[in-house]
């Protein structure tokens, strides 16, 4: 059995604020018997400003929430997950992290947001996450707290052969931190982790960022975990700054794999052929 806690924040605009903001919802988690805790993505610094946050951000090592955080994790003797922080890389550029921290308050892993959030909303606003960092480019699965972590960040439950490698990699848990918009949380949020849970066997942890912050985004919040047979077996039900605790049996990963053995069963195809017809549809439809 595996005790995790998920942070539900809101998290301001500068490092410090985020860090006390952040502090007492982790000692709630840990009074409360998690060894696992997770924080959501963005825990460290929410700014819309992009001057003003480049202006900010620093290596992870000389960050003051990251560092708080890793002390933290001493202090209490829990594995603590920073579902991402956004910090300085060596080359100058930026980085949306995902910093796993021992209870002794070593990294243990990181991991680097694979996909970047660049869309076109239907209310108007236009995001461009990858004009503010730079992509990972490997998928990570660490052990914690007697479990095999798969690290993902937000935009990444969108895309399921990354869940997949996860898994077939020995992931139980998948960890999915976030700050969703309103928009897509109200429509997607729950449907997507419950997909990623389901098709990779493995329990879904989801972190997230809530409510309305101070640099003026909207978060969704409703933090969750999923349970490897798809089921909801917490929710945090607001958006409200908050720590969820559940607790994880471990074997239902493997008897979920076992009753749908979906991860070996899979087969290499080629194509899809596009057959005349259709080929010479899609070059009118496209002409």
């Amino acid at each position: 059995m595996l005790k995790v806690g998920l942070i539900q924040m809101r998290t301001p605009a500068t490092q410090a604020a985020a860090l006390a903001q952040a502090e007492p919802l982790v000692r709630d988690a840990a009074a409360q018997g998690a060894t696992l805790i997770a924080t959501p993505e963005g825990t460290n610094i929410l700014q819309r400003n992009k001057t003003v946050l480049f202006e900010t951000l620093v290596p992870a090592e000389d960050d003051v929430a990251v560092l708080g955080l890793r002390r933290l994790a001493d202090e209490l003797g829990v594995w603590l997950l920073i579902g991402s922080a956004l910090v300085r890389r060596d080359d100058g550029q930026c980085a949306n992290r995902a910093i796993l921290v021992r209870p002794d308050g070593s990294v243990a892993a990181t991991y680097d947001k694979l996909h970047m959030f660049d869309v076109d909303l239907p209310t108007g606003e236009h995001i461009r996450e990858s004009a503010s960092y730079t992509p990972g480019d490997r998928a990570v699965v660490a052990g914690a707290a007697g479990a095999q972590l798969g690290l993902a960040i937000c935009y990444d439950v969108r895309f399921p052969a990354l869940s997949r490698a996860l898994a077939k990699a020995g992931a139980e848990v998948i960890t999915y931190p976030a700050a969703f918009t309103r928009p897509t949380g109200a429509a997607h949020w729950e449907v997507l982790l419950r997909a990623r849970a389901i098709e990779s066997g493995a329990f879904v942890i989801a972190p997230a960022q809530g409510g309305a912050h101070e640099d003026g985004r909207a978060t969704w919040g409703h933090s969750l975990v999923v349970a490897p047979w798809g089921e909801v077996i917490a929710l945090a039900d607001h958006d409200e700054p908050c720590a969820l605790v559940a607790e994880l049996d471990l074997a239902a990963v493997a008897k979920a794999r076992a009753a749908i053995p979906a991860l070996v069963n899979e087969r290499p195809f080629s194509g899809p052929v596009l057959y005349p017809e259709l080929d010479t549809a899609v070059r009118s439809a496209a002409e």
